[in-house]
């Protein structure tokens, strides 16, 4: 992890702030293309919301924000709320998919 630089004035927080933002979106959009994905491999949309795997996901990124100084509780909130808006977003491919219902049936 890149140490955090030490500002002059709010205006370079706020610049550091928003390059940082300009990052988060890029790896945000690299995430959710392989969110994307990920119903091609499903074979119901039952296997869309896996809580086990949601759990695998919150506990790795809460250990990694541990390591990396920043505030576990509220990672896992944040991770939380983006697993949660990722599942919409593949349980609609998963629809588009297999003819436009989110069971995988044909209307």
């Amino acid at each position: 992890m890149k140490p955090v630089s030490v500002c002059a004035s709010l205006a370079e927080v706020r610049a550091n702030i928003d390059r940082i933002d300009r990052q988060i979106v890029e790896l945000l959009a690299e995430r959710i293309g392989y969110v994307k994905q990920a119903p091609r491999f499903k074979n119901s949309a039952d296997e869309v919301r896996i809580e086990e795997r949601i759990e695998e996901v919150v506990s790795n990124v809460v250990a990694r924000a541990r390591e990396c100084g920043a505030c576990p509780d509220l990672v896992e909130r944040i991770y939380r709320e983006l697993i949660d808006a990722h599942i919409d977003l593949e349980t609609a491919e998963y629809a588009a998919l297999h003819g436009g219902e989110p069971s995988g049936r044909k209307a």
